[in-house]
């Protein structure tokens, strides 16, 4: 018996593409006369980014160039959580983690869920922990779900993957 078409809703960041964006924000920020002299810097952890610079005005410039530089490789913002606070760090500088979103959280994958299920299509979504599996008879009816998705514009960042005809 063969299988039905399916495709998994996840939510990732390509590790690469970000790193590469990193790299290219640290440059710019090296090389712009507005930051000459300042000790602004950014670093890539596991899931975070940290943001340093001399004061508040000077780290919402780095982010204004990291969000720059992150939306030409392709990066979905929704991933990322600008909105964490800004704290003393040493040397009379400020720092900012921003937090970089792995996977689906528990609420996403039911809004998810509920949105798919309200839009009554002939589609059974499964969820997987921290991806959404969604398996139907026909290719139109997954394809009307990314579009379902795409369309609602939720507050988070949501790529497809894993599909199997």
């Amino acid at each position: 018996m063969a299988q039905d078409p399916s495709f998994d809703i996840v939510s990732k960041v390509d590790k690469s593409e970000l790193a590469n964006a990193v790299e290219q924000a640290i440059k710019e920020i090296k090389s712009r006369f507005d930051f000459k002299g300042s000790k602004s810097d950014i670093k890539l952890e596991e899931n975070d980014i940290v943001l340093v610079s001399d004061n508040d005005v000077k780290i919402k410039q780095v982010i204004d160039v990291l969000i720059a530089k992150i939306a030409k490789r392709g990066i979905g913002l929704k991933a990322f959580d600008f909105d964490s606070k800004v704290e003393s760090a040493s040397g009379q500088t400020v720092k900012m983690k921003v937090k970089i979103q792995t996977g689906l959280e528990k609420e996403h994958t039911k809004q998810i869920t509920k949105l798919i299920k309200e839009a009554k299509l002939k589609v059974q979504p499964t969820i997987m922990g921290d991806y959404i599996r969604v398996t139907g008879k026909k290719k139109d009816d997954l394809q009307d779900v990314q579009k379902l998705i795409n369309d609602a514009n939720l507050p988070f960042d949501c790529q497809y993957t894993n599909y199997k005809s």
